[in-house]
């Protein structure tokens, strides 16, 4: 009985060492997440021609297009709307195009790798209108290295370097600081509008999940003249940084338990069944052995 528990118990853990880990760090199919930011910034006001400096709110809701998935790529659905925070309540996810508390508001539909995080692009996953991406968009790999990673720029149209920049430990989780800086790049800062753009962003990832927990940046658009058009200071709400750290650590326990304890326990539990199956069965060999001899 132990011999045959022995074995059942290693085979699981070899199962579950060699076979987990390209299972579940995949990114899920069932993503709805909704991530909020603030900030401050000195926008350019086109009825008046003033720099005014406002308040700002940025929420970015993205979710997973299941039929459009498939067990190799994810399709998400991103909308990121930017809005003034007047100070007189409330303020919503967005507003209006018609409501002058609208900075931006943008959609986007895009396909990542379910486990390098990497973008994928082609008609199988993405509509015509889709821009086409390279790099990571919206989290890094499972198991983040300490190294420079390509990172989609939206306005730029291309990868940039996100370097690795230190190690940092937020609500009690340990994170990879990674920064990305664009110097001065000239580039349409508006649609049909022609400028300089400079970016000093940082990003904190749950090495584990490849998850964001943190984010800063600060963002310059230019004309070429000199003149602002928008300058942004915005960043993840502390709130938003609590709930991320939460959840990369209750989705890591979840990894570790799956690719690490139970592949343990199954390999080191079956071997000590096996061995004491074989202890007993050669115990048993030896007392009939004497029996008969005597």
């Amino acid at each position: 009985m132990l011999l045959a528990l022995g074995a059942f118990l290693v085979v699981v853990g070899l199962m579950a060492a060699l076979w987990a880990p390209g299972q579940v760090k995949r990114t899920p199919l069932d993503t709805d997440s909704v991530t909020r930011l603030s900030g401050n910034a000195d926008k350019l006001n086109p009825a008046t021609g003033e720099v005014e400096n406002i308040d700002v709110q940025a929420t970015s809701i993205t979710k997973a297009d299941s039929e459009l998935s498939d067990d190799d790529v994810v399709v998400f659905v991103n909308s990121t709307c930017l809005v003034i925070n007047d100070g007189s309540g409330e303020v919503p996810d967005c507003v209006d195009g018609e409501d002058e508390r609208l900075v931006t508001a943008s959609t986007d539909v895009f396909a990542t790798d379910r486990g390098d995080a990497m973008a994928v692009n082609g008609s199988s996953y993405l509509p015509p209108s889709a821009e086409e991406k390279e790099g990571l968009v919206n989290k890094w790999p499972f198991d983040a290295e300490k190294k420079t990673y390509p990172y989609w720029d939206g306005l730029l149209g291309e990868p940039v370097d996100a370097t690795y920049d230190g190690t940092e430990t937020i609500d009690g989780l340990e994170t990879y600081r990674y920064h990305v800086l664009v110097e001065d790049a000239a580039t349409e800062i508006l649609s049909g509008v022609e400028g300089v753009y400079s970016q000093d962003k940082y990003i904190w990832i749950d090495p584990v999940t490849g998850s964001i927990i943190n984010q800063t940046q600060d963002e310059l658009r230019e004309l070429e003249d000199g003149s602002t058009i928008l300058d942004l200071q915005l960043a993840f709400t502390d709130d938003q940084v609590s709930a991320n750290a939460a959840d990369a650590d209750e989705n890591g326990g979840t990894l570790g338990l799956l690719t690490r304890t139970v592949p343990l326990i199954g390999i080191i539990g079956g071997i000590v069944a096996l061995l004491a199956g074989g202890f007993l069965l050669w115990a048993g060999a030896r007392r009939e052995k004497k029996t008969a001899s005597a």
